[in-house]
């Protein structure tokens, strides 16, 4: 399976939805990092399911065990390497529907790709549960970046046609950063908290859900960092984004809006302040050419409604190769984005530490 990723900073994630445990080795961290666990704690619990009436059922306290490359609080330079222990499984609710391949997920798929050997509960190395270890790793990419004045923050830009607006000049600080980190349903615009818990309520008392955008912005980092063609800010970025389950989309700036814009609109004009350079908008989201330029980057994520739903569905029967209808049973999210948004930083923040560690 495709599980390792990395040039400098290396990532191998292992683990099934209702395995024994997930947990992600990760080679390439500098020795000498004093881990703050306390943030890693609460970066993993922004993620955690069971802690309201908007996410799933299932209750992981995604408590980590550290088993290797960390020594008397720093990182020793050797693999660090994690373990998660899977607490409240329920895999009776798949042994039922093994041979059912549950529209918009990975089990057909996996099915044809690994031969039917595949673990099916959960949707096993496929779910969104493996983004925990992957939080893991990106709550300490985010605190290295953090020592050289480089943060990251989100927001919800729409979930399904509630719209907030986009991020502002002003908006770009760590401590708004933090403070949108620590609101369960972040939006810029905080008259759409309550419209948005409303919205997601009413689809999953409709055996429905809902999909939406997340914004993410990364500001402190100097001009001149990343590569053109095949190894740019955006390949990287975007491809990581990819590599969390539910994304469908990613675009840069202004992104498909450049698109109806005139040359002379969506170029960016540059002058300089204070000595600094700097341009009059950021249309191009702060990459130019794969480098970065010295802006905010800027880029927006696409989270599709989560698939699994209670409504009746139609499908087919992988062993028998013949089409039948199901409901799915079993505990999950009316809406995957508020729980998303930590995932989308955490690999922005391991994509943009890849770029500046050098193993």
């Amino acid at each position: 399976m495709g599980s390792t990723w990395g040039k400098n900073i290396k990532l191998s994630l292992f683990g099934e939805s209702h395995g024994v445990g997930i947990g992600i080795t990760i080679d390439g961290l500098p020795a000498g990092v004093k881990l703050d666990l306390d943030l890693i704690k609460f970066e993993l619990q922004r993620r955690a399911t069971g802690k309201n009436e908007l996410t799933t059922a299932r209750k992981e306290a995604d408590t980590f065990e550290i088993l290797s490359g960390y020594f008397n609080d720093y990182t020793t330079g050797a693999p660090l390497s994690i373990l998660i222990r899977n607490r409240d499984q329920q895999s009776r609710d798949y042994n039922k529907i093994k041979d059912i391949a549950r529209p918009a997920h990975a089990d057909y798929t996996g099915y044809k790709r690994y031969d039917g050997y595949n673990d099916y509960r959960g949707g096993g190395h496929f779910s969104g549960r493996l983004t925990a270890p992957i939080v893991f790793a990106g709550a300490i990419a985010k605190q290295i970046l953090r020592d050289k004045n480089i943060h990251i923050g989100t927001h919800i830009k729409s979930i399904k046609d509630l719209e907030d607006r986009d991020f502002c000049e002003e908006d770009l600080n760590k401590e708004n950063f933090k403070k949108l980190s620590e609101k369960q349903l972040p939006f810029l615009d905080e008259n759409l908290e309550d419209l948005s818990r409303k919205k997601i309520l009413a689809a999953k008392n409709e055996q429905d859900s809902l999909g939406g955008i997340i914004e993410c912005s990364i500001i402190g980092i100097e001009p001149g960092i990343g590569n053109p063609f095949f190894n740019s800010i955006e390949s990287q970025l975007s491809g990581l984004m990819y590599s969390i389950p539910a994304v469908k989309g990613v675009e840069f700036g202004a992104g498909f809006k450049i698109t109806d814009l005139f040359g002379s609109e969506a170029n960016d004009d540059i002058y300089i302040d204070n000595d600094k350079v700097i341009t009059q908008t950021n249309n191009n989201g702060g990459i130019l050419g794969g480098i970065t330029n010295g802006m905010p980057i800027n880029f927006r994520v696409a989270i599709k409604p989560t698939p699994s739903i209670s409504r009746p569905q139609k499908t087919i029967d992988m062993k028998n190769n013949t089409e039948t209808e199901f409901k799915i049973i079993g505990r999950h999210d009316p809406c995957i984005v508020p729980r998303a948004l930590v995932v989308v930083e955490a690999m922005a923040a391991i994509g943009i530490l890849d770029f500046l560690v050098v193993s």
